[in-house]
């Protein structure tokens, strides 16, 4: 059981392509993974069948969602023959930079809490491998085996992120994510976001997504100070 969040904020954070670089290019192998289950199990060809993961990504924020409702496909097995089957143990290694920033984080102010559309197994295995899985009070996930799961940037999805880690007011709510939809969500919702967007991404957005935009996560130091043990 988490710990009660009376009195304390609460930092949500997304794992993938958050927590490490997108330069590590863990989503390309990761949708090349999704393009071989949709070819193989809808009997698609290659192109058919990433033109399709790319349409259930942009209506329902993730391919496996939309392969559940239209196809029926068992999220179970597509967890284990994609997110599972990456080779993050040759990818990912613990960050000391990260580690630090997270541990001068003050737990008596603010619990970290991590909120992903991936299945438990995948997000609790990156970040072991990033050496940071101790300093996170619990996670919210898309739950694959649920008959009906909920997803970022469903409203549900952030009503469950709040009640699993016992947080009732909207404005104890900070959350970081690089998806634009994600965070614009977030959002809107009401929660205090900033929108991840590293610097090889040397566009920014026309509209911001939410109240911060920031380069990298150490950037939270400046936005969040209040967040932060003093010297």
């Amino acid at each position: 059981m988490p710990k009660p969040t009376a009195g304390r904020k609460v930092l949500f954070m997304d794992i993938d392509n958050c927590l490490y670089s997108k330069s590590l290019d863990i989503q390309i192998l990761m949708g090349d993974l999704i393009d071989d289950y949709f070819q193989t199990h809808l009997e698609l060809t290659r192109q058919d069948a990433f033109d399709l993961h790319k349409k259930y990504y942009q209506e329902y924020g993730l391919a496996i969602k939309g392969l559940v409702l239209n196809h029926h496909v068992d999220a179970l097995d597509f967890n284990a023959k994609v997110d599972d089957a990456l080779p993050l143990e040759d990818i990912l290694e613990p960050n000391p930079q990260l580690r630090k920033l997270l541990e001068d984080i003050d737990t008596a102010k603010v619990k970290l809490w991590l909120l992903t559309n991936a299945y438990k197994t995948h997000g609790m295995r990156v970040v072991k491998l990033l050496g940071i899985d101790d300093l996170f009070e619990g996670i919210t996930y898309c739950d694959y085996g649920a008959e009906v799961f909920l997803a970022k940037p469903q409203e549900e999805m952030w009503v469950k992120a709040m009640k699993e880690a016992q947080v009732e007011s909207k404005e104890d709510c900070y959350f970081v994510d690089d998806s634009y939809l994600n965070a614009a969500a977030s959002q809107r919702y009401g929660w205090t976001t900033a929108h991840l967007i590293e610097p090889s991404e040397k566009k920014l957005p026309r509209t911001p997504a939410s109240a911060h935009q920031i380069r990298s996560l150490e950037e939270l130091r400046t936005i969040f100070p209040d967040f932060f043990k003093t010297s």
